[in-house]
């Protein structure tokens, strides 16, 4: 771990300032049951089957995040023999525009600013959907850079080559915390980011993986940065 105190926080935004998986497991499981599959699986292995076919579709050419989930949606309902209809990717897009914020985000990133890092996101969306979720955030962050700005995807290096571009601080000073290694600690630890893991559900550390700091929830930030904790 390097010795560095950061200066510039860069977060994936859906999973670790957002409740991703939440929302998109009960988008799932509502339209299973929607779609008369009351024996389907839970919740939560719907969203991981569903993530597997996203993560395979953002390695191929570039589409908007829009059509993204449109079309792993449309996949995913095809391997269950669910009737597809387009108003179904459109209406996941409005699912995702309302999702909130866990409920440590908010005073944790406070904390953390007034500590004086800056707060930035590096997320695998597009603006229009990204906006209504900053409105949800309700906290000025320095700056926001898209998959949609990028043209590109996490994991590529690329996103991450953006992000410090734009901050013009050198990595060993940037701090990226994540939920998820395969998108966001390992590339930013390939490009010399400080990285931090927010292991929300207290999972075991991926084999051979070393982010720099594991923490249960954003007040290990808050923390870092000289904040005071929960309850002020």
């Amino acid at each position: 771990m390097t010795d560095d105190k950061p200066l510039v926080a860069t977060f994936d935004c859906y999973g670790t300032l957002v409740d991703w998986e939440g929302g998109l497991a009960s988008f799932l499981y509502a339209l299973s049951l929607e779609s008369g599959d009351a024996a389907g699986d839970n919740g939560e292995a719907m969203r991981a089957r569903w993530e597997a076919i996203q993560f395979e579709l953002i390695q191929g050419p570039y589409l908007t995040y829009k059509e993204v989930l449109a079309e792993s949606l449309r996949r995913w309902m095809d391997e269950r023999g669910y009737p597809w209809r387009p108003e179904r990717g459109e209406a996941l897009a409005r699912a995702m525009r309302s999702w909130q914020p866990f409920p440590d985000t908010l005073p944790a990133l406070r904390q953390a600013r007034a500590g004086g890092l800056r707060l930035v996101i590096l997320s695998n969306t597009d603006r229009d959907i990204i906006v209504h979720t900053l409105r949800h955030l309700d906290i000025p962050f320095d700056t926001v850079v898209t998959a949609e700005d990028v043209g590109a995807y996490k994991p590529s290096l690329a996103n991450f080559e953006r992000v410090l571009e734009t901050v013009g601080e050198p990595p060993e000073r940037v701090i990226h915390v994540a939920f998820g290694f395969k998108y966001d600690i390992g590339p930013a630890a390939e490009l010399a980011m400080q990285t931090a893991w927010v292991n929300r559900r207290a999972d075991p550390v991926p084999a051979g993986a070393t982010p720099d700091h594991v923490w249960r929830d954003l007040w290990g930030l808050a923390a870092l940065a000289g904040g005071r904790g929960p309850g002020y």
